[in-house]
């Protein structure tokens, strides 16, 4: 090679290297280089401007404010197996992400290793504060999952009806509701609804069902009117569209053992069974959604005698789905009606836990009524 041409590689070496040189000058996150020893032999300004120039010639934990060499060093690992390592530290009350990288000769030969210090205080606090939130959000949620449990009805008998239920919400919190209540001396009236959707806001709409319904049945006693009276209520509340609710409610009258009952969009038809016989409850309506002025609802009624038994139940059974897609369906709750009429409610939980292997995408609830006297 010609003298000139080694003068002309010399003066492009040195204008890269004065090029790095100011790059690294340049950048607002700290780097340093650290030779095999420990010692820091580089520092850019940024550094030095943070941790004072007399940090280049001491020890590398040293000028962090360390008096002992890290647990997890880094910058040794670097050196001992060439890889770039990167970790977190915490420095006068601000977090860094620190990347340590090996540092060749021109032999390749490892000769120390330079670190990357990125202050990522503000990310580290923001996330935080979001675990903080986090917390405290599901603290509140065990708070309201233990309200919505002990709002439930008790289980046992009430007046001449025996109640019995299993409730699994898909979340913390359920969109399924039921209810049970005495009227009057003779009257005892039992509901079940599903709100749309699940989760927080479809438990809010929960209570709103219980309160209204308990608070009514002090001046209805009649079903039909009792859910266009509910739909009133609930259009007052001016929720959009997509915001509604369905449910079945009957009342029961231990006089004359008739169960008078009606239907608000109810998809899950109630089966009343004893011994001898299956009957569905079938009847239509609308469910309690905003989009419609005013429902009226067609009442219908049926005998229950001792023995008789009415199981209740929402969507999250029949839609329950297999490893193929198909629905658990009406039928698979006939078939356990059929097959299973003294331990139902446990039966159909562990059929449904096996039919979706496991996994429940709905809220659930299944309600067995049965006259006892």
């Amino acid at each position: 090679m010609k003298k000139s041409d080694v003068e002309t590689k010399k003066r492009e070496f040195a204008d890269y290297w004065l090029l790095n040189y100011h790059v690294l000058e340049g950048m607002a996150d700290w780097v340093r280089v650290i030779n095999k020893e420990g010692t820091i032999i580089y520092a850019n300004k940024a550094m030095k401007e943070e941790l004072g120039e007399d940090i280049i010639g001491i020890k590398c934990y040293k000028a962090l404010c360390n008096k002992e060499r890290c647990k997890f060093c880094i910058t040794q690992r670097s050196i001992a197996t060439g890889e770039t390592i990167q970790k977190e530290e915490k420095i006068n009350g601000n977090y860094y992400s620190v990347k340590s990288s090996p540092v060749r000769n021109a032999d390749g030969e490892i000769i120390g290793s330079v670190e990357v210090f990125r202050n990522v205080t503000r990310e580290r606090k923001l996330e935080l504060e979001l675990i903080g939130k986090n917390r405290k959000m599901n603290k509140d949620l065990q708070f309201a999952k233990r309200i919505q449990e002990r709002i439930l009805p008790r289980k046992g008998m009430k007046q001449s009806l025996k109640l019995d239920y299993i409730y699994k919400p898909s979340e913390m919190l359920s969109g399924d509701m039921f209810d049970m209540y005495s009227i009057d001396d003779e009257n005892i009236g039992i509901y079940i609804s599903d709100v749309a959707g699940n989760g927080v806001a479809a438990s809010m709409m929960t209570m709103f069902i219980r309160q209204t319904m308990r608070v009514m049945k002090e001046d209805i006693n009649n079903p039909s009117k009792t859910l266009t009276e509910l739909h009133k209520r609930f259009r007052s509340l001016d929720f959009e569209v997509e915001n509604y609710f369905t449910i079945f409610y009957g009342i029961y009258n231990k006089k004359t053992q008739r169960f008078k009952y009606v239907n608000a969009g109810h998809n899950c038809i109630p089966i009343k069974y004893n011994n001898d016989r299956l009957e569905l409850l079938e009847n239509k309506g609308y469910p309690i959604i905003s989009v419609l002025d005013e429902i009226h609802y067609e009442e219908k009624e049926v005998d229950l005698n001792i023995g008789d038994k009415i199981l209740f139940y929402t969507d999250g059974i029949t839609e329950a789905k297999d490893y193929s897609g198909k629905e658990f369906g009406l039928e698979g709750v006939i078939d356990i009606v059929k097959n299973n009429p003294e331990d139902i409610l446990n039966v159909m939980e562990d059929k449904i836990i096996n039919y979706s292997w496991g996994e429940q995408s709905d809220d659930f609830a299944i309600v067995l009524l049965e006259v006892i006297e």
